[in-house]
C-alpha cells in the first residue's frame, strides 16, 4: 500500500505540520520471525516523495525549535564563553625540527585556521585559511586534517565540506607558501602518510564521492604519488583485489600505513572490532611489484593498540587480562606468541593505552571510568612509580612529541574542572604549566557538585552513575535530569570539562551520565556485556539509572530526558520503546534506530563486530531485539523526540533516523512532539562552523528543558 504526496495541518504553535511519510511496506522472514517493514520505501535517498518528505520534516522542526524560548539564550551564552579565549588551539603536530603547526580559531572565528611557529614561544605564521577556499558561497569548509614531511618543507592539507568527511587534498610548499598544481579528491580516510625521501606519500582514495554508496569505503584503494607528477598516474599501491592470498572479507576496509622512523609498512583489514589483525613489511617492498605481507597479530591475540619504540612493538591487549596489559616484542623478529609482559593488569582499574617517550613509558589506569592514576615504568617494565600530579584528577591523559623525543604532556580534567595542561620533567619530576590555548575562568560553573553513584540493573549488576548539578540541590522529585550515555565499542565516557552540556546543569538540571555495559568503563568484560546477543543490558541498564534517580527522590518521569548520539540512538531508543512511561523526552542524534537494516548502509557491514549479523540467527535475534524502529508499537503514548540526521552522514545513513520518526509519527498517541530534524549540511560529528555546533546543541537542551517543563523555554502560545 503506497501513501502519496505530504498533507498539511496546523500545530499549536501555528506551523504547517507535514503529516505521515510515504509508505511502502515490505515484510521480511528472518529464522521464522515475519518483520513487516512499514516505511522500506524511504531507504531510497533518491526518490523525490521521500526527500519531499524529509525536507518538510526539517522545515517544520527548525520552525518549531527556532519558536522555543530559551534557545538563543544557549546559543548567546555559548558565543559569549568563546568570546573569552583569545585562541583556541587544537590539532597540534610537532615536527622534529619543533616546528608547531596547528589549527587555531580566535572569537571571530567561524572555522580554525592552520599556522605554524617555531616552537611554544615561535613567531606566528599563517598557513591556510580554509574561508579562502569557499567555492559558491554557501558551503563551509574547514581543515579537516594535515600532514607534513620530515624536513617541514611541504605538507598536504586536506579540506571537508559542511562538516562531511569525504575530503579534498592540495599541497603546499612551506618555504613560500605556494599552493601546488597537484589535487586529490575521494578521500575518506585520512590524507598523505609521508614517505621517508620526504618527496612522495601513501594516500587512500574512494571510488566514490557519494557517501550513500555501499562501496564508498568497501573498495577503497591506496596510492603512491610522488610530488611534482601528474595525479592520474598514480601507482596503485593495495586493493583487496590485489591480495587475494590475504582473504580480506568482504566488510573489512583494507588500510595501509606506513611508520617513517622504523621504515616499515602496516596493512590492518578493519572493522570495529577492537581486536586488531595487523600484517607488516619492510618499506624497501615499496620498490617491489608486491608487498610481502606477513601476519603481526591476529584477532585471537585480542591486541587493540600497538606502539613502536626503536627498537621494540609494544601490544595493548586484552588476552587473558580483561583490564588490560601490555606485552612486547622485538622489531627485527616480532611474534606475539613470545612477546614479554611489561605493564600487567591491575585487579581493580583499567590501563590505558600507554605513551612510549625516549626516556621510558608513560601510562594511566583508571579505576570505575572515573578515577585516574599515572605511572611511569622502563621499556623492560622492571620498576614502575606512580607520578603524583599537580591536582587530582578524575581524568589524565598523556601525549608525546614522538618515541624517539623525551617530550611529554599530561593534561587533567573533570566533569567539574576544567582542562589543565602540563609539561613533565622526568629527570627533576616537575610539572610546568603548558597551555595552548587562552587560560579563562568559568564563574558559571564553580557552585557544582559530583556524584559518583552505583545503580543496581535489572540483573543486580551494578552501573556506574555520576550526577552533577548545582550546590543545593534538593531531593524534592522535581529537579530536570538530562541521561547521558553511550555504551558501545567498549568507549568509555570518562570525566571532561563539557561546557556545551553543563549548560544544563548551569539552568538547574541534573546531568547523570549513565556508563551502561557495551562501554569500557569496568574493561573489556563490560564492554562484551553489552554487545551482540548481549545488547540489551545497554538500555535496561540506564532505564536501571532513571529508576534509581525517581526512586532516590531526585526527579520523577515528567523530568527526564534522555540523550545520545550514532551508536547511542539504541541507548535512547530502546530506552524509550521499553519504558515510555519513564521519559518526558528522548532526543537520539543521527543514531542507529533500524539495526536489523545496518548490514544494508555503506558503513554498516564494518559494525558486525560489534551489533552482529543478520547471516547468524543468534544475532539476527539479538539485532531484531535492539532494533528501535521494530519496536514502536500502535497506540502507545511515547515521550516527546528530537531525532536527527545528517543527510551527508557516512556512518550513520540519513534513512536510518527518517524511518524511526516516520514511524514513530504513526504509532504514537500522545500530544507530545515528534520531530525530525534533517541537516543537508552536516555529516555525522555535525556541522563545521562554531555558530552551527552551537545551535545543535541549543536545539538539544532547549528541547529537553521545554518537555520538561522548565519555565524558560515554555512557549507563550
Amino acid at each position: 500500500m503506497l501513501t502519496i504526496g505530504i498533507t498539511f495541518t496546523t500545530n499549536s504553535f501555528g506551523q504547517t505540520k507535514p503529516s505521515k511519510a510515504p509508505s511502502v511496506p515490505a515484510t521480511d522472514d528472518y529464522y521464522g520471525i515475519k518483520i513487516e517493514d512499514k516505511y522500506r520505501n524511504l531507504e531510497d535517498l533518491k526518490n523525490e516523495q521521500t526527500l519531499n518528505w524529509m525536507k518538510g520534516q526539517a522545515d517544520y522542526t527548525n520552525s518549531i525549535l527556532g519558536s522555543i524560548p530559551g534557545r538563543q539564550h544557549i546559543i548567546d551564552e555559548l558565543t559569549s564563553i568563546n568570546k573569552r579565549t583569545t585562541e583556541s588551539i587544537g590539532g597540534l603536530a610537532i615536527l622534529d625540527d619543533g616546528t608547531y603547526i596547528y589549527l587555531k580559531s580566535t572569537p571571530n572565528d567561524q572555522i580554525s585556521k592552520l599556522y605554524k611557529r617555531n616552537g611554544l614561544k615561535g613567531k606566528e605564521s599563517l598557513i591556510f585559511d580554509p574561508e579562502t577556499y569557499q567555492k559558491n558561497g554557501k558551503d563551509v569548509y574547514s581543515v579537516s586534517s594535515f600532514s607534513a614531511n620530515k624536513s617541514g618543507k611541504l605538507i598536504a592539507i586536506n579540506i571537508s565540506k559542511n562538516g562531511g568527511e569525504m575530503s579534498e587534498m592540495f599541497l603546499m610548499d612551506l618555504t613560500n607558501k605556494k599552493i601546488l598544481p597537484e589535487k586529490f579528491d575521494r578521500l575518506r580516510f585520512g590524507g598523505a602518510n609521508w614517505l621517508k625521501d620526504g618527496n612522495s606519500f601513501i594516500y587512500i582514495q574512494s571510488p566514490t564521492e557519494d557517501v550513500h554508496d555501499m562501496n564508498a569505503q568497501m573498495d577503497i584503494v591506496t596510492k603512491i604519488h610522488i610530488v611534482g607528477s601528474d595525479v592520474s598516474q598514480d601507482k596503485t599501491l593495495f586493493t583487496k583485489a590485489m591480495y587475494p592470498e590475504l582473504n580480506i572479507a568482504n566488510e573489512e576496509i583494507p588500510f595501509v600505513s606506513y611508520d617513517i622512523d622504523s621504515n616499515l609498512l602496516f596493512f590492518m583489514p578493519y572493522t570495529v572490532d577492537q581486536n586488531q589483525k595487523v600484517y607488516i613489511a619492510p618499506g624497501s617492498d615499496l620498490n617491489k611489484k608486491k608487498i610481502n605481507w606477513k601476519l603481526l597479530t591476529d584477532r585471537k591475540d585480542e591486541v587493540k593498540n600497538f606502539i613502536l619504540s626503536d627498537k621494540d612493538i609494544y601490544m595493548y591487549t586484552t588476552l587473558n587480562a580483561p583490564k588490560f596489559k601490555v606485552i612486547k616484542t622485538s622489531i627485527a623478529n616480532p611474534n606475539v606468541a613470545t612477546a614479554t609482559l611489561v605493564i600487567p593488569e591491575s585487579s581493580d582499574s583499567n590501563l590505558n593505552s600507554p605513551i612510549v617517550t625516549k626516556d621510558g613509558i608513560f601510562y594511566t589506569r583508571t579505576k570505575n571510568g572515573v578515577e585516574s592514576k599515572l605511572y611511569f615504568t622502563d621499556f623492560e617494565g622492571k620498576k614502575h612509580r606512580e607520578i603524583a600530579t599537580p591536582k587530582k584528577a578524575a581524568t589524565i591523559s598523556v601525549t608525546a612529541r614522538a618515541p624517539k623525543f623525551s617530550d611529554v604532556w599530561i593534561s587533567t580534567t573533570g566533569w567539574t574542572t576544567k582542562g589543565e595542561r602540563y609539561r613533565y620533567d622526568l629527570k627533576k619530576n616537575t610539572f610546568t604549566r603548558e597551555q595552548l590555548s587562552t587560560i579563562i575562568e568559568y564563574p558559571e560553573f564553580k557552585d557544582f557538585e559530583v556524584e559518583e553513584l552505583m545503580a543496581k540493573s535489572y540483573d543486580g549488576v551494578e552501573v556506574p552513575l555520576s550526577i552533577i548539578y548545582k550546590k543545593g540541590m534538593k531531593k524534592d522529585k522535581n529537579n530536570p535530569v538530562l541521561f547521558y550515555g553511550y555504551g558501545a565499542y567498549g568507549a568509555s565516557i570518562t570525566p571532561s570539562f563539557n561546557t556545551q552540556l553543563l549548560l544544563w546543569v548551569e539552568r538547574g538540571g541534573i546531568l547523570a551520565v549513565a556508563h551502561v555495559r557495551g562501554g569500557g568503563e569496568l574493561g573489556e568484560k563490560w564492554h562484551l556485556a553489552g554487545q551482540k546477543t548481549t545488547k540489551q543490558n545497554t538500555w535496561k541498564d540506564v532505564i536501571a539509572c532513571t529508576e534509581y534517580m525517581i526512586n532516590q527522590g531526585y526527579t520523577n518521569p515528567t523530568k527526564t530526558a534522555i540523550y545520545s548520539r550514532s551508536a547511542g540512538g539504541i541507548f535512547v531508543g530502546r530506552a524509550i520503546t521499553e519504558r515510555p512511561d519513564l521519559y518526558a523526552a528522548a532526543i537520539p542524534g543521527v543514531g542507529m534506530m533500524n539495526t536489523v537494516r545496518s548490514e544494508n548502509t555503506p558503513n554498516g557491514p564494518a559494525n558486525v563486530a560489534e551489533f552482529g549479523t543478520m547471516k547468524i540467527e543468534s544475532e539476527a535475534k539479538a539485532l531484531i531485539e535492539m532494533d528501535s524502529y521494530l519496536h514502536l508499537k500502535d497506540g502507545v503514548k511515547y515521550p516527546a523526540t528530537l531525532t536527527t540526521a545528517g543527510f551527508n552522514d557516512p556512518r550513520i545513513i540519513a534513512w536510518m533516523p527518517a524511518k524511526f520518526a516516520a514511524r514513530l509519527l504513526e504509532a504514537n498517541t500522545s500530544d507530545k512532539p515528534t520531530l525530525l530534524k534533517v541537516d543537508y549540511e552536516a555529516g555525522h560529528f555535525g556541522g563545521a562552523s562554531k555558530t552551527k555546533s552551537y545551535e545543535e546543541i541549543a536545539d538539544v537542551l532547549s528541547f529537553a528543558f521545554w518537555q520538561v517543563g522548565h519555565p524558560d523555554f515554555q512557549p507563550k502560545n
